[in-house]
């Protein structure tokens, strides 16, 4: 999944180059496709780890490419965020019915369309981790089915091989056994070769083998042309052609017995899953193996089992006179010999195990627990051999009809003569079950905290930080090693704010007494420097009664550096249409004002002509003429700074009208 683009559809290249940077910041490839063609061609072709996709397009719009999406079994799972501007709820409710996972308003926020597609991205691929377990679980059970329907060792190893080799997509899968302290391996089974049954192969050839057997723990190699533990086989034809291997062992009784061996031709990043998938098969082909071993013995022992059968009557008539006792008992109760057969079960043990008292008498502790206990079953009567009688042991009992439950036995030597051991068993799956889900329910819930945007703080009520997540380490600068149990949580605040933060906590409010939501506050980083958050907190009670506060942080230094941002641009602006008033004013007084002067230019002109050159009032008009040209010079040199021409009207110009324009200047 983390290889795979992010498929981002608009049709407005203003927008999709957007959000193509944006998704820049989420570490995967982006693919920018400009309409629905373009991307129901793409998708013909590739598989995205998710789909941004705007609504309002051309035809096919933003509905019709998410309806063949979801059509294409293919694309069924990837997560679609839809990018749009609409609002209303019949809108919201028709995207989510057409089949998107999500949606981000426009204009959108950088940190929230990471946060929204990286959420998606872990939710498909806790999806994709869950399926691929439920399949490796599912495959697990039909080998352990194969390892447990045969008598041929030979057809049941091969089976598994081909299967492993089919699963993990490798181009050869074997079984190869080895003797303690031997130098020579035997090859039985191949997925490759179905006629492979005990091929002998030199050790000295295979340094990976010998690795696995001497360490005990699994060897990968990514690359065999660089390894180092390949050094000196790497030319041999047993090692050429292949690029990349995996050896998992086999345990035996403590120690590697063997080794399953993958090799692809192909360079191989063999990931977790499958390892963690040819490990448990691994360990299921031990049992098979020890327990075919195990089957001759068996048969060995007929005889002598008869012999013992007929011995373990006459004990059992001896151990009468204490089941009167054990017949009342709430506990199940088994009496068993120091080699685990059962001598005596009282009626709760037989409702356990789900036996007729004539059946359990004359099974072994092994016949009683799963398979996968039966080594745990030789310990313990390992144990009782050399007086060791253990108490609150977990055992997975089998029941006749087919169930498992878990069964807390406690071990005492009873009759020390008769050298018998007491087994209790009491029901413990209810508790354990739940048990098991409150961990898990735990782990989840700690998931989720350390996945959050947001900062998570929790503290008792003397202050004494408990629960401090990744989020709120990179807000305030400090580790959880420096935080949990070391800190309080006073230091995260400036002085005074936690006890005025605590007070309105509790203070009734709308919301209830004991919360606080949306509450805008500064906090103190680890320099002391001012972070600005909006803060959601609450008490946390158990029985009623406060045990202490939790609280969410949201980091809102970048909104508010954008706000501010924002409100400056705003002030800009209105500072510039001011100017262009005033300018367009200008222009517009000198274009006014031209005639005018013009007129008083012409009249003075013809009243200087008629009158004596020698007469006081020649002298006036030509002092009128020239104030009036100083005037018109002012007038041009106004109009063309202004772009104003200061002339008549020409054609469909449009020219302010002051007395207008100067009205709504003052209505402003």
């Amino acid at each position: 999944m983390a290889a795979l683009p992010l498929l981002v559809v608009d049709d407005d290249p203003v927008s999709r180059e957007r959000l193509r940077e944006a998704l820049e910041g989420t570490g995967r490839p982006v693919v920018p496709v400009g309409g629905g063609d373009e991307a129901v061609a793409w998708l013909e072709r590739n598989v995205p780890s998710a789909v941004l996709l705007d609504l309002v397009m051309p035809a096919p719009d933003g509905f019709e490419v998410l309806r063949r999406l979801r059509a294409d079994s293919r694309l069924t799972d990837v997560p679609v965020i839809v990018a749009t501007a609409v609002e209303s709820d019949e809108d919201i409710r028709r995207v989510f019915a057409s089949g998107a996972d999500d949606y981000v308003h426009k204009p959108f926020r950088t940190a929230e369309l990471i946060a929204r597609v990286r959420g998606q991205l872990r939710m498909s691929e806790y999806v994709e981790r869950l399926g691929r377990r439920e399949r490796d679980a599912q495959t697990l059970l039909e080998l352990t089915r194969t390892l447990a329907s045969s008598l041929d060792m030979h057809e049941i190893l091969f089976t598994v091989v081909h299967r492993l080799a089919e699963l993990t997509g490798v181009d050869r899968c074997s079984i190869v056994l080895v003797a303690q302290a031997s130098l020579v391996g035997h090859v039985v089974a191949s997925s490759d070769d179905p006629r492979i049954s005990d091929l002998p192969i030199d050790l000295e050839k295979y340094p990976e083998i010998r690795e696995v057997l001497g360490t005990g723990h699994a060897v990968v190699v990514r690359d065999a042309g660089v390894h180092p533990l390949l050094e000196g086989v790497r030319r041999d034809p047993s090692h050429v052609g292949f690029a990349s291997l995996a050896l998992v062992p086999i345990q035996h009784e403590g120690r590697p017995a063997g080794v399953l061996f993958l090799r692809t031709r192909e360079r191989s990043a063999f990931s977790d899953s499958d390892l963690e998938l040819v490990d448990l098969v691994a360990h299921a082909t031990a049992v098979a193996l020890r327990n075919a071993r195990i089957l001759q013995a068996l048969r060995d022992d007929v005889e002598a089992i008869g012999f013992a059968r007929v011995e373990a009557e006459r004990r059992v008539q001896r151990f009468r006179r204490y089941a009167d006792f054990f017949e009342s008992a709430a506990d199940g109760m088994l009496v068993l010999d120091l080699e685990g057969t059962v001598m005596f079960a009282n009626p709760r043990a037989r409702e356990l195990t789900g036996q007729e008292e004539e059946v359990i008498r004359g099974l072994s502790l092994r016949d009683l627990v799963i398979d996968a206990e039966a080594q745990r079953a030789d310990e313990l009567l390992a144990g009782f051999q050399a007086g060791v009688y253990p108490r609150g042991v977990d055992l997975s009992v089998r029941h006749r009809a087919g169930g498992t439950l878990t069964a807390s036995a406690s071990f005492g030597s009873v009759l020390h003569e008769e050298r018998l051991v007491l087994v209790t068993l009491r029901d413990v799956t209810l508790e354990r079950r739940t048990a098991l889900e409150l961990s898990k329910t735990k782990e989840f819930l700690e998931r989720v905290i350390e996945s959050s945007v947001d900062g998570i703080v929790y503290a008792d009520l003397e202050g004494l930080v408990l629960l401090y997540n990744r989020a709120a380490a990179r807000m305030f600068g400090w580790t959880p090693e420096e935080v949990v149990g070391r800190m309080n949580v006073r230091r995260l605040y400036p002085p005074g704010v936690a006890e005025e933060v605590m007070r309105l906590i509790r203070a009734p409010s709308t919301s209830g007494a004991g919360r606080l939501e949306d509450h805008r506050v500064d906090m103190l980083g680890r320099e002391g420097q001012t972070i600005a958050v909006v803060l959601s907190a609450a008490l946390v009670f158990d029985h009623g009664v406060p045990v202490g506060s939790v609280g969410v942080f949201t980091d809102v230094r970048q909104r508010l550096q954008m706000e501010a941002q924002l409100a400056r641009t705003q002030e800009e602006l209105r500072i510039r249409e001011r100017q262009a008033i005033v300018a367009e004013l200008a222009g517009a007084a000198a274009h006014e004002l031209n005639q005018p002067l013009t007129a008083v230019l012409g009249y003075a002109e013809l009243v200087r002509r008629q009158l004596d050159p020698a007469t006081p009032a020649h002298a006036a008009a030509g002092v009128i003429i020239g104030e009036a040209e100083r005037m018109a010079e002012i007038v041009r040199k106004v109009g063309k700074i202004t772009r104003y021409e200061t002339k008549s009207y020409v054609g469909e110009a449009r020219i302010l009208d002051l007395e207008k324009a100067s009205s709504e200047e003052s209505r402003r």
